[in-house]
């Protein structure tokens, strides 16, 4: 690699950030600025290296790979923070929603561009690649991976770090995972995973839906050898851990940090904790609430009964959940501008199990309305032959088990996993 001239950054005023908050989990972004500004030297997680880790970052070539929620509990931008602190920090790469989270809409490419703030050069991986190419990464040591996931197989940014991460095995350029908390927690793992031939960018690897994993711990599985049970990406790799998450079931109620929506159409906590299943209504005409203010917590469709729909749902006796009959009106995507009858998800304990509520609604509808319910055809997140169900899945067993009327629980089948994705025990970090 040749070093080259460093671009032109442009510094911007100190703005106001939020005060100092009381002691919680941290992400390794924050870790990592704090370490860098001296206030973490005797709290690096894991060990005592962090000054040594912060000097020799500071005299590395740096890419970013981030989006509006990679921020400290202050709400200070990753870029901002790292190049305040003293990193020589040369590009940054957009996931999916793009770098500064600017497409609403799903399934909408971002060009490359150069940052406006920052001045930085942007590389977008939700463009014409999904993998960093060997022009992006030229002139860098290290790529630094911050962007916040929801604990769902089918959020295409494990994805994007799995892409990233074997460009740099390829390209020599070491990785860092600066990890981040999951926000409905690490204690539970929930659906099948990809089986062999239905890989797509919603799964690229066997994870299940609901994972119960951090990023980090996602990479350190992809990284490892095929011989303990990981899938032999092999980059060179670091993980800079959260602090302070030190019990797998604290959801993002317990970390005492600031919600940014990870992507537009999560809006808040809550809609996390329902998205791992009703994600699933992307592979069928039913509105998944995009293009309302609860996505994925409102469903529904033009020609269903909303009083009907909630009294076949109560006679499931769903764990942990109830159901509000309602009406909305999309403003776009799915039956944009027409008034859909449906429910509302409202999740009232640790019990609800979002996957296994998806799945029963989708049996409840095709039972109710067999003549209007349909699955929806690809094109789908770069898939162009298998239906988009079928991927989600991970298979087509949950399509062939609604279409001849079967039972949620045989949909469902036996877990594959007793609460915890027992592939990635060996590399958890918490």
């Amino acid at each position: 690699m040749t070093r080259g001239r460093r671009p032109l950054v442009r510094r911007h005023p100190i703005r106001r950030l939020l005060p100092d908050r009381a002691p919680g989990i941290i992400g390794g972004l924050e870790v990592l600025v704090r370490s860098a500004d001296g206030d973490l030297a005797q709290g690096w997680p894991g060990g005592s290296d962090g000054p040594e880790m912060v000097a020799r970052l500071r005299r590395e070539r740096l890419g970013l790979i981030a989006h509006p929620a990679s921020v400290t509990s202050r709400l200070e931008f990753a870029a901002d923070a790292l190049l305040r602190t003293g990193f020589d920090l040369r590009a940054l790469f957009g996931p999916q929603h793009g770098a500064r989270g600017e497409k609403q809409d799903n399934m909408i490419e971002s060009v490359h561009y150069t940052d406006p703030v920052t001045g930085l050069p942007v590389h977008s991986l939700y463009s014409e690649v999904r993998k960093p190419t060997p022009a992006m990464l030229d002139g860098l040591d290290r790529l630094f991976f911050d962007l916040q996931d929801v604990g769902t197989r089918v959020y295409t940014f494990v994805w994007t770090m799995a892409l990233a991460m074997e460009a740099c095995a390829e390209a020599g350029v070491r990785f860092v995972v600066l990890d981040r908390p999951n926000p409905i927690g690490l204690d539970a793992c929930e659906g099948p995973v990809v089986r062999p031939g239905y890989e797509s960018f919603v799964g690229l690897h066997p994870l299940p839906l609901r994972h119960g994993l951090t990023v980090g711990e996602i990479a350190n599985w992809l990284n490892a050898p095929t011989a303990v049970g990981g899938r032999g990406i092999g980059c060179e790799l670091e993980v800079v851990r959260c602090h302070n998450l030190d019990q797998r079931n604290r959801d993002w109620s317990a970390t005492n940090l600031p919600w940014v929506m990870p992507s537009p159409n999560l809006p808040r906590p809550a809609s996390c904790h329902v998205y791992p299943g009703m994600v699933l209504l992307e592979g069928t005409n039913l509105s998944e609430g995009r293009g309302t203010t609860r996505p994925f917590e409102l469903f529904g469709a033009p020609w269903l009964d909303p009083a009907a729909l909630v009294a076949r749902l109560d006679r499931a006796a769903l764990p942990g959940v109830a159901f509000r009959p309602c009406h909305f009106e999309p403003t776009f995507n799915k039956h944009a501008g027409q008034l859909c009858g449906g429910a509302q998800l409202h999740p009232f304990s640790s019990d609800f199990e979002p996957v296994r509520t998806a799945v029963e609604i989708l049996v409840a509808v095709r039972e109710l309305a067999p003549d209007n319910f349909a699955w929806i055809e690809p094109p789908y997140e770069y898939e162009e032959v298998l239906p988009p169900i079928d991927i989600l899945w991970g298979s087509p067993t949950l399509r062939e088990g609604v279409d001849r009327a079967a039972a949620n629980e045989e949909i469902m089948g036996k877990p594959e996993f007793a609460g915890r994705f027992e592939p990635a025990l060996p590399h958890l970090l918490y």
